[in-house]
């Protein structure tokens, strides 16, 4: 049996031995990004963590994906709203879990050029 996996997640179980980790169905495990800790703004503003912002998007890694889902691979960048997620931890690492509807919009090379508009 093989303790590892393509993206390096594994928990340890018991025996301290790392288990494969494989996502069901469309979730998507991305990591946990930085958008509830202090940010600045485009003109170099500090925006501490504790300010009132409202239903702000965020961008996060996608570390792994179910069998299920279309739109997104390992190392794409996809936006979400943080407040519809379930947290889990993994050998000490924060991941974040979503399904692949709760996913706004997918950032990666290997899209066509033009499909947006938008550059990252």
């Amino acid at each position: 049996m093989s303790t590892s996996t393509a993206n390096g997640i594994a928990p340890a179980n018991s025996n301290g031995d790392r288990l494969p980790i494989k996502m069901l169905n469309d979730r998507i495990l991305v990591g946990h990004g930085d958008a509830e800790g202090e940010r600045r703004s485009s003109g170099g503003i500090l925006i501490p963590a504790t300010a009132q912002v409202g239903k702000r998007l965020a961008w996060a890694e996608v570390v792994a994906a179910g069998p299920n889902v279309r739109n997104m691979e390992v190392g794409d960048r996809v936006l979400f709203n943080p407040e519809d997620r379930y947290e889990v931890e993994v050998g000490g690492t924060d991941y974040i879990i979503l399904r692949e509807r709760d996913i706004h919009a997918v950032a990666a090379e290997r899209l066509e050029e033009g499909s947006t508009g938008l550059y990252l």
